[in-house]
């Protein structure tokens, strides 16, 4: 930075830069010629600074540009945040890469990522000269290896992101200045500083950190992979008892076997899948291990082949129980409403288990708690009260075709219905047992 005015000029910035203009320096208020001795103790006594951790400016003035007296250094401490280092942790252990990039010197920025778990002993650094001498393809092959990024710009910020995107990697650059707009525009996920950065950088950003804290991008990641689970969880319950609807269905009509379910029966169950029970999934609670998951493969598709698994085995359970309640029932060959009734409400209750095994697909329902989720127990409770009206109200049972069930039905169907939940818990830790939950792929991770 300079700063002039008529017969003086003032200048503020690296050493590296600052140094260039100086043909002098100040010692107890006289001018002496610089020479390299004292450039030479300039230098030790920079580097002792920054390995402190200091952010060190070199300051000068003189009535001539390039030919101005060096004044001194000036180390000034600008701590991490607490709580920093922690969340640094988290994330790498999770699989997040984290690069560091400053305009600070070689030591100030190692000894500053060294206190934060960014740097430790075989890590690599590359300055901002250093990344101007490579081309695109060149940065693409060490960019993965390298740690800091010191004495580093805006436009090297650009560079950086492109050749972390051409690995793979899925990008997410942080930066709160006008110049970083451009690779803010340009990365995976723009984070601007709501604190500090400027109003063209925020427009820039695809998110913007109210609070300017870095343990904010944790809990953005963290709810991410929160709301990511919970689609799939609501995809996993909706296939599966979809599948086993059409299917039920399906085989009704090709076997010429009686309808199982009349018309009204088939709407009310259409009701449970899209309703409370199913949107109370979208709300679970975020696992408090989430955040230590490796990141998933961006190409991959939601359904994934366990996922998929889980679904055709729940869908398998609920029909081969259905039809075997059916078939029960229907030993004089006569639909009597006790048949469609017992049929009717197996079929709901394998909804409500197959439901319950779904609020998660690694955690056992123990694990989780039966009431964690209030929102899920609310809806469940609702449907079975609704369930139980249809069975046991005069004017609903004229609607719907049933007939008041004993408790002893109901325990059997209870009994008999738990078996998807059953299954479901020992796939999850057949999944577990077998290491399932592999880590991510090494072209597939995070860089913030």
């Amino acid at each position: 930075m300079l700063w002039d005015k008529p017969g003086v000029y003032l200048m503020k910035g690296a050493y590296e830069q600052v140094i260039r203009f100086c043909s002098s320096y100040n010692s107890r208020g006289s001018s002496l010629s610089l020479n390299n001795q004292q450039r030479e103790l300039y230098q030790q006594q920079i580097s002792y600074m920054g390995s402190a951790g200091l952010r060190v400016l070199a300051f000068a003035s003189g009535s001539e540009m390039g030919n101005l007296t060096f004044l001194g250094l000036v180390g000034m401490i600008d701590p991490p945040r607490v709580g920093v280092k922690e969340a640094v942790g988290t994330l790498i252990s999770s699989g997040v890469a984290i690069k560091m990039i400053t305009g600070d010197s070689q030591e100030t920025a190692v000894s500053i990522a060294s206190r934060l778990g960014l740097y430790s002993k075989g890590s690599q650094c590359l300055s901002g000269d250093e990344v101007d001498q490579l081309d695109l393809q060149q940065l693409s092959h060490i960019v993965s290896r390298i740690s800091v990024f010191y004495r580093a710009s805006p436009r090297h910020k650009l560079k950086i992101v492109k050749s972390l995107q051409n690995i793979g990697a899925v990008v997410a650059m942080t930066g709160d200045g006008v110049n970083d707009a451009v690779a803010l525009k340009a990365a995976d996920i723009g984070v601007a500083m709501g604190q500090t950065g400027t109003d063209v950088c925020k427009e820039a950003a695809d998110m913007i950190l109210v609070d300017d804290d870095f343990q904010t991008i944790m809990s953005a990641i963290e709810e991410g992979k929160g709301i990511y689970n919970n689609i799939k969880n609501f995809v996993r319950f909706q296939l599966s008892t979809s599948i086993a609807a059409l299917t039920l269905i399906s085989l009704a009509t090709l076997m010429n076997f009686p309808n199982p379910l009349n018309a009204m029966q088939i709407l009310w169950i259409n009701i449970i899948m899209d309703g409370p029970p199913a949107q109370s999934l979208g709300v679970e609670p975020v696992d408090r291990d989430v955040i230590r998951q490796p990141p998933r493969n961006v190409r991959d598709s939601i359904l994934t082949r366990s996922l998929l698994v889980k679904v055709l085995v729940s869908a398998f359970v609920i029909v081969c129980g259905t039809l075997f309640v059916f078939w029960r029932e229907l030993q004089d060959n006569v639909i009597t409403p006790r048949d469609t009734t017992m049929t009717f409400t197996c079929f709901v209750f394998f909804d409500m288990f197959n439901a319950l095994s779904s609020r998660s697909q690694t955690r056992m329902v123990h694990e989780m708690g039966l009431c964690s989720n209030r929102t899920f127990c609310f809806a469940v409770l609702a449907s079975i009260m609704g369930q139980l009206l249809v069975i046991y109200f005069p004017p609903l049972q004229s609607v719907f075709q049933t007939e008041s069930l004993s408790f002893f039905d109901l325990l059997f169907l209870v009994s008999l219905t738990s078996s998807v939940c059953v299954v479901s818990e020992l796939i999850k830790m057949l999944e577990r047992w077998r290491g399932v939950e592999k880590s991510v792929p090494a072209d597939c991770f995070h860089e913030v």
